[in-house]
């Protein structure tokens, strides 16, 4: 019998049952009330029209549930890249501009087609490429750059522009300037957030809290105090297509776009996989990136922005229990429904949606996660530093290139600089093991036998010379058989090929005979490519260390 296969479309709905309706609806409701107000801030940290938020929120979920797999993930307007990308189109564009709101929207298409053929491509091994710590440190700035943001509205002050640090300067030095019952409604937005999360994650803490400012507001005419608020808001159907596309409109996004796009392939990476973890079901990310992507490029299409996987909102509907995309659809009927009567939000305060946000950049904030790369190896902090430092004070986008550069170069000091190990016999067995893990394990007089567990380039080549001599020279007795374990040696350059050469002449100058054990068929094809294999022998190359030793140093076969 033919295996079952997964539908293209809305796989999560494939063989509904009615028993998991009650779960989808509390999902959906919960989803809705978290997505409304965030959606809200979102847009507005984005530098759009609050309106697209909902259109995002909507493009986003309708895409995901469409071609996604994962059956609980939440997908719209996200905190995480929204100020990535709005620093960026800031320097094409002024914010806010009709000119601003074209380029986003076209940078959402091209985000969504980078993530989209990375799901084609099967590409999706870039999700890994950037370690723990650098994640950390780079959503840790990114939490700064949202605050920093935030602050003006937070306090009443009037908008700023420029670097993140003269933002935080700006709104510090204008303390005295703070309107008070602006102050009073976000810090009272961040208390109710804070009390109700406490209490129970499933209390919409943002919309209470949105409700109650907006409430406020009207029955104290606080605007006539100077508490800001949202105004006037667009509402209607969106226009579908792009305007203003160009060649040159493309050029000058596409380095941003694909940083957006990098952002979106990690977040929503580990997104899929730690809800599917946590369930206790399956889900593809590949199928994922083509569903988050899809959404990205009809959310630009309406004239919105870039969607993302949001962790909070998925995992509020995993807490409420939802068990398919039916709750997410059904908060974006409801979302779509609330668009011609936006306008009645006209009233909430900035300072509300200020708090949201601020709110959310704490989460980002992960202090404990520093503390923890801090204690268990302080290079690793210093990586976690560096990108934070590099995305606040240089910029998101220069910070994810620095973020890059420090993977590659952590990758390449750890295979700089590896370790060599001395191997020895566990006694009464034929098992060979590093010395240092083992003190019983006994070396043979007149045989070392060493263990290189990494590929040999040019990077680590005279690391390894310098390592063989230095164990040869360490040496309790002179040794007349030298043996190579390459299990982890799984590839030979060109460079590593010399430097072996030397090792051998070496070898050969001191009468020390060389065998290799364990060696990969792609390291032995590089060995006669090189002409190493002929100098070593075909007969010298063992299926493992003991049979190598009992060899060529046939005095010392294994006891028993």
């Amino acid at each position: 019998m033919s295996p079952v296969r997964r539908p293209v479309l809305f796989t999560s709905l494939h063989g509904y049952r009615r028993a998991w309706a009650a779960a989808d609806l509390v999902a959906g409701i919960t989803l809705l009330v978290i997505a409304v107000p965030e959606q809200l801030a979102t847009s507005r940290l984005a530098g759009m029209p609050p309106i697209t938020g909902f259109y995002a929120f909507v493009a986003g979920t309708v895409l995901f549930a469409l071609l996604g797999s994962n059956p609980q993930m939440s997908v719209g307007a996200d905190s995480t890249i929204a100020p990535l990308f709005a620093v960026g189109v800031a320097g094409l564009a002024a914010t806010g501009s009709s000119r601003y709101i074209e380029l986003v929207a076209i940078l959402a298409v091209m985000v969504g087609v980078i993530v989209m053929l990375v799901s084609i491509l099967r590409l999706g091994w870039i999700a890994e490429f950037l370690s723990a710590p650098i994640i950390t440190g780079f959503l840790s700035g990114v939490a700064v750059i949202i605050i920093a943001h935030q602050l003006p509205d937070f306090l009443g002050l009037p908008p700023t522009t420029g670097s993140n640090e003269h933002r935080i300067a700006y709104s510090l030095s204008h303390l005295g300037s703070a309107n008070g019952w602006t102050v009073a409604i976000g810090v009272g937005v961040l208390l109710v957030m804070v009390v109700c999360e406490r209490i129970d994650r499933r209390i919409p803490g943002a919309l209470i809290a949105l409700v109650g400012s907006v409430a406020l507001v009207s029955a104290l005419d606080l605007q006539s105090h100077g508490v800001a608020v949202l105004g006037t808001i667009h509402t209607g159907a969106p226009h579908f297509g792009l305007s203003g596309l160009s060649w040159s409109a493309l050029d000058n996004l596409a380095p941003l776009a694909a940083v957006v796009a990098l952002v979106v392939i990690i977040q929503t990476a580990a997104t899929t996989r730690a809800f599917a973890e946590q369930g206790g079901y399956d889900a593809d990310p590949g199928r994922d990136f083509l569903g988050v992507g899809a959404g990205s490029v009809v959310s630009g299409l309406v004239g919105s922005f870039p969607v993302d996987a949001s962790p909070p909102r998925t995992g509020a509907v995993a807490t409420a229990g939802g068990r398919t995309q039916a709750g997410p659809l059904g908060a974006a009927v409801v979302v779509a429904l609330l668009i011609p009567v936006a306008g009645v939000l006209k009233d909430v305060p900035l300072a509300t949606l200020a708090a949201i946000l601020i709110f959310v950049a704490l989460k980002l904030f992960r202090w404990r996660d520093l503390l923890a790369i801090a204690r268990f190896d302080l290079f690793e902090f210093a990586l976690a530093a560096v990108t934070l430092l590099a995305v606040v004070l240089i910029g998101i986008e220069q910070g994810i290139v620095v973020a890059v550069g420090l993977a590659i170069l952590d990758r390449i000091r750890l295979t700089a600089r590896p370790q060599l190990h001395v191997l020895g016999r566990i006694p009464g067995t034929t098992s060979w093991t590093p010395t240092m893990a083992a003190p019983d394990a006994a070396q043979v007089p007149g045989v070392l036998v060493v263990l290189f567990a990494t590929p040999l380039w040019y990077a680590n080549a005279a690391h390894f010379r310098e390592m063989v001599e230095g164990a040869l020279a360490r040496a309790d007795a002179p040794v007349r058989v030298l043996v190579i374990d390459t299990i982890g040696m799984s590839d030979l350059d060109f460079t590593g090929s010399r430097v072996l050469a030397r090792v051998l002449d070496r070898c050969d100058r001191d009468n020390i005979e060389v065998g290799l054990a364990r060696t990969g068929e792609h390291v032995q094809r590089s060995l006669r490519q090189s002409g190493l294999m002929e100098r070593i022998g075909e007969d010298h190359v063992f299926a493992s260390v003991d049979e190598a030793v009992s060899a060529l140093a046939p005095g010392h076969s294994t006891p028993f």
